[in-house]
């Protein structure tokens, strides 16, 4: 692995830190009516997880130049009693798995590409740098749900 692809490889690693401390900070009620509450946002990160970026990475290793079609997974619908921390757990293991298979692809696996309907033409770390864009967008909606400082 390059320094380069080091460095995005630990920044996709952090994110679920970045995740529980923005979640656990936020109002866990839904800003407005048809707004996702924090548990929400997690379980569409899950199924983000499950369903773009893991299912993408292994085309890469398993495929010639796929391509692949603009796609916006919902909520993850498992487990409907958890609780934002269990959801987290599950969300820093999903992202364990995504991470895993970078660090199994080798140099040569991170010269892989496919192409995406609305981006074009992706190699890994361009693909992860789109899946660090989505993350970031979800960082900042949970850090604009912040609860604010009670007023004495």
């Amino acid at each position: 692995m390059t320094p380069q692809q080091r460095a995005i490889r630990d920044q996709v690693a952090a994110v679920p830190a970045r995740i529980a401390a923005a979640a656990r900070a936020a109002d866990p009620e839904p800003p407005s009516p048809g707004e996702w509450p924090p548990t929400d946002i997690v379980r569409h990160l899950i199924a983000v997880e499950e369903e773009v970026w893991q299912p993408r990475l292994q085309q890469l290793i398993a495929e010639d130049g796929p391509r692949w079609k603009w796609t916006e997974p919902d909520r993850w619908l498992g487990q409907p009693e958890s609780t934002l921390d269990d959801l987290l757990a599950m969300y820093a293991d999903q992202r364990a798995s995504t991470v895993a298979r970078l660090d199994e692809l080798g140099e040569t696996g991170w010269a892989r590409w496919g192409v995406h309907d609305v981006y074009g033409r992706l190699d890994v770390a361009g693909l992860m740098r789109k899946l660090l864009t989505h993350d970031d967008e979800h960082v900042a909606s949970l850090e604009a749900l912040w609860r604010a400082p009670a007023i004495p």
